[in-house]
């Protein structure tokens, strides 16, 4: 009998009156890899912290079970001790230091040190750093990825997949690490990206790592898993092997009804192929590890154009360039008229919209109410929201801002205590509905939308994408969509545009073969 290596018994946990984890069992044997997964909202992060001694969970009354390591019961009062018993963890957001070279984070606080004769007279406090030996530890780490990644590149300059695989790299230099938690670990990539990634994994649990792989792709946990836990509403409705089981069942027990699968689009829709909403000429954005170079692109008014390409090719440097988040150059034209580069305000006022990747920097204010969060840009860009006192000054109009949300948390199914619940207390998925509901409060003529389905579980990226869909249709709101799933985009968009170095590679219909789409994002496909 294979010994387990950590094994869980009726662990419950309940934040005041709220119960988010009910009586959960199961266990992970040594060099299994188990898949975890659940809608936002069903208990899978807060099941990851207390495995993970997370401080949080001690500071709001700890939790009631067992849970064993090797045999051995144990309660983590903070992270440093689940590190000691072998538990690493790669969270969703990154906690790379960003002025740091990739090495210099991969080995952090566990640095190789070359012993200095100043020892002898002030002690360890003067010991050297052995930088060759940390630069080797770090890129044999890396090579463990099987990917080519600078480990001497600064943090700041890596596209967010490398940042990534930079995550997973700390982790396995640890001699320690048994076991393995990732957390979305693919939820920045591309599917070329994700499969390197799940070999990885697969070659870590040959070693003996074991590895619980957190994710909303279904047919990653088919692929890389042995055994599946389903955990929905804080039970866990499921635990089965991967080979018994299927993504359609996996989805219904995720969500407790059927789920249709999107079909591959047949678009009927009529779109006047002269009618240019936007065009980029020659245009080049600054933005470190998504560098745009003299990129050209014309983008027709009411269809939904899909911008795909690997990390690192610029992809998603466009959206952030033409809305004035990174230094740009080139002309940019919006219903004909020339758009003024890196003023932010400026493409706002004209009609553009932006829902970055990055929701907790650029697209919410954390601290903030939701129905705040949703309603603000309409009431900086557009002055909606507010009324006159004495046509002297305007104050907020607090019911009309509250009735928004609320309209929104229903058709987006937010999933939080009301309206005026702070958004850093949402789950990842939640966040990312409000920048949509913030966006569609816009309501755009164009709208760009980066990673619009990252960190949400199968139920809600269905809403979403029929969401944008029908705001599409209905409005003849023109949406450019980045993302890393090219299936998300063959299921949504007129047309999808491939980005390679910079620059557009090929303009392909959503009906192309997903091979030949593949090609052009690797820069072997033929000429447009």
């Amino acid at each position: 009998m294979e010994e387990k290596l950590l094994e869980i018994k009726n662990l419950s946990k309940s934040f005041g009156e709220n119960t988010v984890l009910k009586d959960i069992n199961f266990h992970i044997k040594e060099g299994e890899i188990i898949g975890l997964v659940g809608e936002n909202g069903a208990g899978k992060s807060t099941l990851m912290k207390i495995i993970f001694g997370m401080s949080v969970i001690k500071d709001t009354g700890g939790y009631k079970g067992e849970i064993k390591v090797n045999g051995k019961v144990v309660n983590f009062s903070n992270p440093f001790e689940a590190l000691e018993e072998g538990i690493g963890m790669v969270h969703q957001e990154f906690s790379l230091i960003p002025g740091f070279k990739a090495s210099e984070n991969i080995v952090l606080n566990r640095e190789s040190t070359k012993k200095s004769f100043l020892e002898n007279f002030f002690g360890e406090g003067v010991t050297r750093l052995d930088v060759d030996a940390n630069t080797n530890r770090s890129e044999k780490a890396i090579d463990k990825l099987g990917l080519k990644i600078n480990s001497e590149e600064v943090i700041t300059n890596m596209p967010v997949a490398h940042m990534q695989f930079i995550e997973i790299a700390r982790e396995i230099e640890r001699e320690k690490t048994k076991l393995l938690i990732l957390d979305e670990p693919t939820a920045v990539l591309t599917e070329k990206e994700s499969e390197i990634l799940i070999e990885t994994i697969k070659k870590l649990s040959k070693k003996g790592i074991s590895i619980i792989f957190i994710t909303h792709r279904l047919d990653e946990i088919i692929e890389a898993c042995d055994k599946v836990v389903v955990l929905r509403d804080g039970l866990m409705i499921k635990s089965i092997p991967t080979s018994e089981t299927n993504v359609e069942e996996i989805t219904q027990w995720m969500i407790g009804r059927k789920v249709e699968s999107n079909k591959e689009k047949t678009s009927d829709k009529e779109i006047d192929e002269e009618n240019i909403i936007l065009e980029l000429k020659n245009f080049n954005v600054d933005m470190p590890g998504e560098r745009v170079k003299n990129l050209n692109l014309k983008v027709r008014k009411g269809e939904i154009l899909g911008l795909a390409g690997m990390a690192g090719q610029g992809k998603i440097g466009i959206a952030n360039g033409v809305m004035g988040l990174y230094l740009s150059s080139g002309e940019v034209k919006f219903k004909g008229e020339d758009i003024k580069t890196n003023l932010p305000a400026e493409p706002l006022k004209k009609g553009m919209f932006f829902v970055s990747e990055d929701r907790k920097g650029v697209g919410l204010i954390l601290d903030e109410s939701i129905a705040m969060n949703i309603a603000y840009p309409s009431i900086q860009i557009k002055k909606q929201f507010l009324k006159s006192f004495g046509k002297v000054f305007n104050y907020r109009d607090i019911k009309e801002i509250t009735n928004n949300a609320n309209d929104y948390l229903k058709k987006l199914k937010i999933k939080c205590m009301s309206s005026e619940q702070r958004v850093a207390e949402l789950s990842g998925g939640n966040q990312q509905k409000v920048c949509l509901a913030k966006a569609f409060t816009m309501d755009p003529e164009l709208m760009f939308v980066s990673e619009p389905t990252r960190g949400i579980d199968v139920g809600a990226k269905k809403l979403v994408l029929d969401i944008l869909e029908k705001y599409n249709k209905e409005n003849k709101t023109t949406i450019i969509i980045t993302s890393s799933e090219v299936e998300e985009l063959r299921m949504i968009c007129d047309r999808i545009a491939v980005v390679n170095e910079g620059k557009v590679a090929a303009i392909l219909p959503a009906t192309a073969d997903i091979i030949e789409i593949g090609k052009h994002m690797v820069g072997v496909g033929g000429d447009k």
